[in-house]
């Protein structure tokens, strides 16, 4: 019955044409194929495949050292690992492929997360799980090669610095103008430390307790954040500048890093689940009660490549623009990073792996439709950079509506009045367009217009909390990495419960980032900001090398005939990211091609900002071409290593952690 309800929503969602659609369709082929998905394909991969052992021990029994390394409930986990992969990735990139319409992102979330991002993450966690909690690094260097190993290591060290920096950034622009939303994220750490403690020294055990408590204190804080920023008194305390927050970041990055796992990172982690979880639900309980239409058509005229949100056409870009809601190489280093260290049996990983991926997926399905029961020319007119359609409120609403998308200044002023802001207009990145049209669907189904505002920046600093996680537990995970790769160098680096390797990999990781940072906050222009346009690509670069990983341990582990598991999703991102990478470097048009852009700023005025766009575009360049060669010498070792197994002429020998039987009590059922 699941199925047929399922294979009738995907249909009807892929066959209308030139009518509306109810975005209920969205809903229910999304349920329906989670359901099938993790109910067969999860089942049949942890069993044919994986052949998951509740009888052995996991490293978070053996090597349990009260800070890294912990046997966690596992909601606990499941609530870690969903908050740390769920970053802005699942709410920017599918609002941002909306200007497709809203077919090929809808697909692809849902095709990606079934067949490729879910297994990713599942395979890579009981990978790690089976390996002492490895990075995906580690296992690289490992199971493909030294060669590989290091190449895998280069690559992802450089992508994760880059992927912190803007993370941090996206917080800082989220949060330097809205007390509201700095009160309430700032009061969810010292909430994460009070669950900390009361789970692990007041009450052990109690997570029903310490769950009741967290839910209720955040609700004082989303309330007491409101109250905040309508006293003036208190508003400008919490109104910072951009570079204070860019300090206090850094300084919970690190803390974040260097502090026991139980204390900070897993309490706030599980704690902002709550904020995610709930306020995903509470979007899917509007969208059944107000069954909202779909103002955006299946299929836009800018599906060949002329979109005024960003040039390309749908493939690749619609499959670069939406990473983390399909799949998204930064999960396999949470999944190989934090999360390993803490499952308590072998059986969780399904759950953790799978199950947390789906239900970002579900997010980014949620996010389309937000952006989706928007009118058309609204949605543009936030999205649109003033460049492509021009500064003044009257020529920007002439120019979209001469694409067949109506709308008028007036339109947008009343919108803006009604979300509490001075204009909507070129509020590029995604994220604003996110909050109109959630605050749009609360506002219809839960309190009227009037609350429209409330809901509006409660969805900015939802946002800000998505993006917020990323950064502790990426911290976290870069320094287990640096960790690995010094303890080659001196032994005791390499322990990840060793202080002096802790304070130092901590500070060397939160300086690398923060360094970026700094700069794009001092400098719009330049700093990380110039290398934005690679977040896509890099992200998917990373899953190309996880998949790799994973792809050669199936078939070292005799599985070579379901290998394909892992194979089909690599082979696919290899085409989509190589071809975008070819277009990022040497497309002839300016708006999408670097090096082409760079060619007509210099034909243009020499000023110092024209200067710094143009090295910046070439840097792009570079750097794009440099992560493509590391990702494909990967590429080659690993195919040699298939090959020399398939052939006999390469030892198949996985290197697992020897079997330990487990001590914990068998869980009934």
């Amino acid at each position: 019955m699941i199925g047929i309800l399922g294979a009738v929503a995907v249909a009807a969602i892929a066959v209308r044409r030139g009518e509306p659609i109810n975005a209920l369709w969205l809903v229910v082929a999304a349920t329906c194929c989670y359901a099938l998905g993790y109910r067969f394909y999860s089942k049949f991969i942890a069993v044919k495949i994986l052949a998951l052992d509740g009888l052995r021990a996991t490293p978070a029994e053996r090597l349990e050292n009260g800070r890294d390394f912990l046997v966690t409930n596992k909601w606990v986990v499941f609530g870690h690992h969903f908050a740390a992969i769920a970053g802005p990735g699942p709410l920017v990139g599918p609002v941002l492929a909306a200007q497709f319409g809203y077919l090929p992102g809808t697909m692809w979330v849902l095709a990606g997360a079934v067949f490729a991002g879910c297994v990713q993450d599942f395979v890579i966690l009981l990978f790690s799980v089976r390996r002492d909690g490895k990075s995906l690094t580690e296992m690289a260097k490992d199971e493909i090669g030294p060669v590989g190993g290091f190449v895998a290591y280069a690559a992802v060290i450089s992508i994760l610095i880059i992927l912190l920096a803007v993370a941090a950034l996206i917080v800082v622009n989220a949060l330097k103008a809205s007390p509201w939303g700095l009160f309430t994220i700032a009061m969810t750490m010292p909430i994460a430390l009070l669950m900390g403690v009361y789970l692990r020294r007041i009450r052990p055990g109690k997570v029903l307790e310490v769950s009741a408590l967290g839910f209720i204190l955040v609700l004082g804080a989303i309330w007491g954040g409101q109250y905040v920023s309508q006293n003036p008194a208190l508003a400008r305390v919490f109104t910072l500048s951009a570079p204070a927050l860019a300090i206090l970041i850094m300084v919970y990055g690190f803390a974040a890093s260097a502090l026991p796992v139980w204390l900070l990172l897993a309490p706030r982690d599980y704690l902002s689940t709550f904020v995610k979880l709930g306020t995903i639900a509470l979007l899917g309980v509007g969208i059944v009660a107000l069954h909202p239409t779909l103002h955006m058509p299946a299929l836009t005229r800018f599906a060949d490549g002329t979109g005024p949100v960003f040039a390309g056409k749908i493939f690749p870009f619609a499959f670069i623009t939406i990473a983390c809601g399909a799949i998204s190489g930064f999960h396999s280093l949470i999944s190989s990073g934090t999360t390993p260290k803490l499952i308590a049996r072998e059986t969780e990983t399904r759950m953790v792996g799978y199950g947390a991926m789906m239900a970002e997926s579900a997010v980014a399905v949620m996010a389309i439709i937000a952006a989706c029961v928007m009118q058309p020319g609204i949605y543009f007119a936030i999205n649109s950079p003033a460049g492509i359609v021009g500064q003044a409120p009257a020529a920007a609403a002439a120019t979209i509506s001469s694409w067949g998308f109506p709308v008028t200044a007036a339109d947008m002023q009343a919108l803006a009045h009604a979300v509490g802001e001075q204009t909507l207009y070129n509020r590029t990145g995604g994220a604003p367009a996110f909050a109109v049209g959630m605050a749009h669907i609360f506002s219809h189904s839960l309190g009227g217009e009037t609350l429209m505002a409330l809901w509006y920046h409660f969805a900015i600093m939802f946002e800000a909390l998505f993006i917020l996680t990323i950064l502790d537990a990426g911290t976290r995970v870069a320094r287990f990495m640096v960790q690995d790769a010094f303890g080659h160098v001196y032994k005791p680096l390499g322990r990840t419960s060793w202080y002096p390797s802790i304070l130092a990999t901590s500070a060397l990781i939160v300086g690398a980032w923060g360094s970026f940072l700094w700069q794009g906050v001092k400098d719009p222009l330049g700093g990380i900001n110039s290398l934005w346009p690679l977040f896509g690509i890099s992200n998917q670069l990373l899953a190309t090398v996880a998949l790799c990983v994973a792809t050669t341990i199936i078939i070292k582990m005799h599985r070579a005939k379901y290998a394909a598991v892992t194979l089909v999703p690599l082979v696919w991102l290899v085409a989509v990211t190589f071809t975008a990478s070819w277009h990022k470097m040497f497309d002839p048009n300016p708006r999408v091609g670097f090096l082409a852009q760079a060619q007509l700023l210099a034909a243009g005025p020499a000023t110092s900002a024209t200067s710094r766009l143009i090295f910046n575009n070439r840097l792009d360049a570079a750097v794009t071409g440099v992560l493509v060669v590391m990702v494909a010498l990967v590429l080659v070792e690993s195919g040699r290593q298939w090959l020399g197994i398939l052939s006999g002429s390469r030892e198949a020998r996985v290197k697992e952690s020897p079997f330990v039987r487990t001590r914990l009590v068998e869980e009934q059922g």
